[in-house]
């Protein structure tokens, strides 16, 4: 893993709600969440948490699939790993 991008993914872990939806989303496991969920769970405004999961997925952190009209966060194991096996 390039410095660069654990710089990245460490930034955008160091901040309170990223860090907290990260986490919810290891979780919650491959299905994943809604952002809707995740704001409301983290009592987060619907824009706020749009922006805190552009910045993970900007990342490399998390992954989102489309099911019907939601879009679904999932952590993404594989850069998680690579970033703890760099650290």
């Amino acid at each position: 893993m390039e410095s660069s991008a654990v710089i990245r993914a460490l930034g955008a872990l160091a901040q309170e709600h990223r860090l907290a939806v990260f986490r919810l989303l290891v979780q919650a496991g491959d299905g994943g969440l809604a952002a809707g969920v995740l704001a409301e769970k983290l009592d987060v405004p619907p824009s706020s948490m749009s922006f805190h999961l552009a910045q993970l997925a900007n990342a490399g952190l998390v992954t989102q699939r489309r099911e019907s009209r939601s879009i679904i966060y999932s952590a993404n194991y594989a850069a998680m790993n690579r970033l703890m096996g760099y650290l």
